[in-house]
């Protein structure tokens, strides 16, 4: 039997890959993470992301658990709520249509609250959200859509922190190391093959756990699962996710599960990079939709902006953006809700126009027909229900009546100048579709259902979790619970 260079290795070094490899060491495993990128681009698109993540808490004991360093001033002028296992569960259940495999969500719901802690005790800080979840009513800060709490410094304070803490416990990370295959003998797994500095080497270990993202930066395969046009939308995060992880597994017989031609996409600014870029960080997102409108190259809307909050649409909003003529829309505001506008509209790198009549915004709006736009201003404005009270904490009901694509909820006559516009096109984030995984262990199955020795995931390339939809801060949540799942299962089921 050839000597093993490590116990196991880990591919990939975002969220995921870091809960898998600390899970590991902490039962006293050698690990090697092996990350395509760069050190400076290190992190995938955990580094990224804003840092939201999603979990299941009962109250202010819970959330002190996750945040020791709340002040009494912060409680007492915030009302945090709770966001309970059953609304956990409805959320997951409503977005996905009810596709979300059952046991999979069992466990990422289930297991929600003791990842935070986990990460709360190996020393990853958290925080509320205040700038982007929280509205101010009556002098208190008061939350809505489940979603609450963030890691200190977003996603870059996550990955640098969980860098530290890795290499702290004695974990080995190396930087342009892109594994290209598994090494499989036909019944295990037990290494991989890695180019570095343009040479292939073989590393050999007891497991390999795949945490190295989907294959959202590649368009080919966008255009070949997703549809044509995704080969012309942007990508939010790393440029390294192109599906090698995936490929890889498919390449020996594992299993492919979940929903293929679905993905998490939101609309993003119509002049962002082709991927992402650190130094704006998530703040290409335009999100604030909920309070506006949003229009296309007819100037018509095409979406129920207010269907639900923020955090339950966005995720899908992306592709009706890329369906659109042109692929782009236009998001639209008056000086009535402009203070409620998400901090990411106030960046120096944004697609904006204003004006002091919707006249004149028409004919700012590059690629917009100005009558059509005129015309569906008038309609929209007739069909508003002004004895409804506005209330951005609430889904208020405040809606339309009348019209073939209504808006159900914070309608707001676009009647006070001046009006603001911001361009946006569809933005990318991860794709569903994925590998198939024993919930239990994280252990990858093969396309005959049996686990495949020495193969485990976790993280974006697992499939089954969302179909559809999305809800938002579910992404790093999922990397966590499977994470620790996939690294206890590849400690334990070692060749």
């Amino acid at each position: 039997m050839t000597a093993q260079d490590h116990d196991v290795i880990v591919v990939g070094a975002g969220n995921a890959a870091f809960c898998a490899a600390m899970t590991a060491r902490e039962s006293g495993a050698t690990v090697l993470m092996l990350e395509r990128a760069p050190e400076d681009e290190s992190g995938g698109n955990s580094r990224f992301t804003a840092g939201a993540i999603r979990f299941a808490y009962d109250g202010i004991d819970d959330l002190r658990a996750v945040m020791p360093d709340l002040t009494e001033e912060e409680i007492a002028n915030t009302d945090f709520g709770t966001y309970t296992t059953d609304q956990f569960f409805d959320d997951m259940f409503g977005v996905t249509r009810f596709r979300t495999d059952p046991e999979l969500c069992e466990r990422l719901v289930r297991r929600s609250f003791e990842g935070m802690t986990w990460l709360r005790e190996k020393g990853v800080r958290f925080v509320p959200i205040y700038g982007r979840q929280a509205f101010k009513i009556d002098g208190r800060f008061k939350f809505w859509g489940g979603l609450t709490v963030e890691s200190w410094g977003g996603g870059p304070g996550l990955v640098d922190r969980e860098t530290e803490l890795a290499r702290s416990m004695g974990i080995d990370i190396r930087y342009g190391a892109r594994v290209v295959d598994l090494i499989f003998d036909g019944h295990a797994v037990t290494g991989v093959r890695v180019k570095s500095n343009g040479e292939i080497s073989e590393l050999r270990c007891g497991a390999v756990v795949l945490a190295s993202g989907g294959f959202e930066s590649n368009p080919e395969w966008r255009t070949r699962y997703l549809g044509p046009g995704w080969e012309l939308a942007k990508v939010r995060g790393t440029r390294f996710n192109t599906g090698d992880g995936i490929r890889m597994a498919l390449e020996i017989g594992a299993a492919p599960y979940g929903n293929w031609s679905g993905c998490h996409a939101v609309g993003w600014d119509y002049n962002a990079p082709e991927f992402g870029d650190l130094s704006v960080g998530d703040n290409f997102q335009k999100h604030s939709y909920p309070w506006g409108l949003l229009v296309n190259a007819h100037g018509r809307r095409f979406v129920d902006e207010g269907a639900d909050f923020r955090n339950y649409t966005y995720a899908k909003y992306g592709r009706e953006v890329l369906n659109q003529p042109d692929q782009f829309a236009w998001q639209i505001f008056d000086s009535k809700v402009t203070h409620l506008l998400r901090d990411e509209y106030r960046i120096r790198r944004v697609t904006k126009v204003t004006a002091n009549s919707l006249e004149e915004l028409a004919g700012r709006l590059e690629g917009v027909d100005p009558k059509g736009f005129l015309a569906e201003m008038s309609a929209y404005n007739a069909a508003v229900d002004t004895d409804t009270p506005f209330d951005p904490n609430v889904k208020d009901g405040r809606g339309t009546h009348g019209l073939a694509v209504p808006k159900s909820n914070w309608a707001n006559r676009i009647d006070e100048p001046p009006f603001e516009a911001y361009q946006i096109t569809c933005g990318i984030t991860f794709t569903f579709g994925g590998l198939r995984i024993e919930p239990d262990t994280g252990q990858v199955i093969d396309v005959d259902m049996a686990p495949i020795p020495g193969l485990y995931a976790a993280g974006e390339l697992v499939g089954g979790i969302f179909c559809f939809n999305y809800p938002g801060g579910t992404g790093l949540m999922s990397g966590t619970v499977f994470g620790r799942i996939a690294g206890a299962g590849a400690v334990s089921g070692r060749t």
